[in-house]
């Protein structure tokens, strides 16, 4: 297979020199890649010049449903892959983590985007906020695509998800990505690639495939641009104090090397399932994609009295359900590392490691290997060592990015604490405890140095997706030695490939930016209903004023007892007055809001299908008996939808007393056709 790069939307392969690639298990060539530097000028200016444009014209929700055609599209075809992915030493269950976990960030995305974002191509940051006295100088945020490429750099664990989980969000912000694989397994990404092009789902120029040597990569990005790198602390120093990053505005964000935790708490015994759902936990992070996960548990906190129970618990686990072997093999459940070199790296890691720890679980030197060469293969066992001494450093600082595992005694809560301290910031940790009181302190003490934490216990545990899976809908990063960094994390990762913008000026001009009417900003209350208006129709602004109705004792007392809320200050004159907010019986507040949908409603069959609830409700002044309301609707934003022959509206409501003081305001949502017949 030559590996080739996909570029101005062509495939182009090597020109110069090559570099073979071996099947992990086998070391047999499978792949012929090239080393040269590929030229980025092109590259990046079809991306700013035909990818961004093209993105830009789509709405956030035409994004959301190109991902999930494709999405749909790869998961018809990932059964292709499969093979291609045992090449990096991947077992079948490592290959539906890698290009599985990949599809299903798509397929997330896709989801988020319909929901959450608005089918335009402007996202509106927060409520506006009044700068002068006459609200007519108002300020608002907003979000809006950036004109550069998101370049991603990627490590040669993921080759599917890794790449997957960085262009979904770029893809929905409207940035056009580029592609830097590592060349260990290229290949696989480019296989995904290949299945992309050839689907035709996405705009010209949206994602790109770089393959090769990377001299100069960053030279031509300026301040539009982001750079999202995941591989070695090391290299990503290099690139964080490249120029273009220190004094040409490029947006960097990495995820880096993690000394990991696992947390045992100090409540729990010999026999009780947190103490199986924790070793459980460890072997598989141990073994899973042979522990090169930038998310695996390098580091297990045990209490101390415990800590030959947990390492006796590893050694009979692992020897009961680990057997390594080539992918293919029957009843192997963990495969090789990526390449012999990467092999070597992990011997000579742990080898530096084990200066501070003896080594109680698996030989590198003696182990059982089912199907293939264990000489000829990157294969190593699973390793555990015992840190008898939890003080010293190479157990806090020393990765051994394979199947290795450091078990260390803590005294209380304050020493665990820490111990997670000196690993210097993580991507992920976890708690296995059933006590809340126990949680609580380590999760409140650990936090500061992780970018995710999870709790497990037996009630989580069926459901738990497991230490060192991330999720599109979390953040995944973080803070010190992991790098800083915060891939996905839902709409959060969407808006990092977005611009914040702070704007000020009257609510007629920010209205007209943002398709989404302003407090101040002019209304239409003459002609038609806007409740007998289709989206085809219906325009920002549009609004119907109802009452004003006069609300009476007997209005309170039938509503309470409609309802049943009999609460006093509705119902008990005296008990009413003594309260500090009210001079007496005031009207519930969901009978202000019922009695302003009777005033602005037009009950007959229209465009209007249904209400499907409020945002933002809040009661501002009491409604006593013998005030008159009334209430303004306006039209506020409208997101027709995509798939439907309907859309969202926005309507904002204010309900004001005969003296014009507000008493209360609320976004009420509702469903709208698209068309109505006449």
């Amino acid at each position: 297979m030559t590996v080739r790069s996909y570029v101005g939307d062509r495939w182009q392969g090597p020109g110069g020199a090559t570099t073979t690639l071996l099947d992990a298990s086998t070391a047999e060539p499978v792949a012929v890649v090239g080393a040269d530097a590929i030229d980025m000028v092109p590259v990046l200016d079809h991306a700013r010049s035909v990818g961004g444009p093209a993105l830009r014209e789509l709405t956030f929700h035409e994004r959301a449903f190109a991902l999930k055609n494709l999405a749909l599209h790869l998961n018809e075809r990932r059964a292709e892959l499969y093979p291609v992915s045992a090449w990096t030493g991947a077992t079948r269950r490592d290959s539906l983590v890698d290009v599985d976990g990949g599809i299903g960030v798509l397929f997330s995305y896709a989801g988020k985007g319909r929901r959450e974002l608005p089918n335009a191509r402007v996202v509106v940051d927060g409520a506006t906020e009044r700068l002068g006295k006459a609200g007519q100088f108002v300020g608002q945020h907003v979000h809006t695509s950036r004109r550069g490429v998101a370049l991603q750099v990627n490590a040669f664990n993921f080759p599917v998800w890794g790449m997957l989980e960085k262009f979904a969000p770029a893809f929905l912000a409207g940035v056009p990505t580029v592609v830097k694989p590592a060349t260990q397994t290229a290949y696989l990404t480019a296989a995904v690639v290949e299945q992309i092009a050839a689907s035709g789902l996405l705009p010209p120029g949206s994602l790109q495939l770089v393959v090769g040597g990377s001299r100069g990569l960053l030279d031509l990005l300026d301040e539009q641009d982001t750079v999202a790198f995941t591989g070695s602390a090391a290299t990503a120093a290099l690139l964080r104090g490249h120029r273009a990053v220190q004094h040409g505005g490029v947006r960097f964000s990495s995820e880096a090397d993690s000394l990991n935790l696992s947390v045992l708490g100090r409540d729990v015994e010999p026999g009780s399932p947190e103490l199986d759902l924790y070793v459980r936990q460890v072997v598989t992070e141990l073994t899973s994609k042979a522990g090169q996960k930038c998310t695996a548990i390098r580091r297990a906190l045990v209490p101390e009295p415990l800590v030959p129970h947990v390492v006796a618990a590893l050694e009979a686990r692992i020897a009961d359900k680990v057997r390594v072997g080539h992918p293919a093999a029957e009843g192997v459940t963990m495969g090789a590392l990526a390449g012999l070199g990467q092999r070597d790296d992990v011997r000579a890691n742990l080898d530096r490691l084990a200066r501070g720890a003896e080594r109680v679980v698996g030989d590198p030197d003696a182990f059982d290997v089912v199907g293939a060469d264990a000489e000829r293969g990157a294969f190593l066992p699973p390793v555990v060592l015992w840190a008898k001494d939890a003080s010293r450093p190479e157990p806090h600082e020393v990765e051994v990015f394979g199947p290795v595992c450091t078990v260390i005694g803590y005294r209380d809560t304050a020493h665990a604490v820490d111990l997670a301290a000196r690993g210097r910031g993580s991507l992920v940790g976890s708690v296995v405890s059933a006590d809340p009181d126990v949680v609580r302190e380590l999760v409140l003490g650990v936090a500061p140095w992780h970018g995710r934490l999870l709790v497990l216990d037996q009630d989580s545990a069926p459901e738990s997706t497991g230490h060192g899976s991330p999720l599109p809908q979390l953040v995944h990063g973080g803070p010190g030695r992991a790098g800083g960094g915060e891939e996905l994390g839902g709409i959060r990762s969407v808006l990092h490939f977005m611009q914040r913008t702070a704007l000020q000026g009257s609510p007629r001009a920010l209205a007209a930016i943002t398709g989404t009417w302003v407090t101040g900003a002019p209304r239409t209350t003459e002609g038609t209903h806007p409740f007998r208006k289709p989206l085809a129709e219906l325009r920002v602004g549009d609004a119907v004023v109802g009452g004003p109705r006069t609300v009476t004792l007997d209005d309170v007392d039938r509503f309470a007892d409609l309802s049943g809320d009999r609460f006093y200050a509705h119902t008990d004159e005296e008990a009413a007055a003594a309260n500090p907010f009210f001079e007496g019986r005031v009207a519930h507040g969901y009978f202000v809001v019922s009695l302003a949908a009777g005033l602005f409603v037009s009950p007959e069959p229209g465009p209007v299908l249904a209400n499907y609830g409020l945002e933002r409700l809040r009661f501002l002044e009491p409604v006593y008996p013998g005030d008159a309301l009334t209430v303004t609707l306006t039209a506020k934003a409208i997101s027709p939808r995509v798939d439907a022959d309907y859309g969202e509206v926005v309507w904002d409501a204010e309900v004001v007393n005969q003296d014009g003081t507000p008493v209360a305001t609320y976004d009420v949502l509702t469903l709208v056709a698209k068309e109505w017949p006449r």
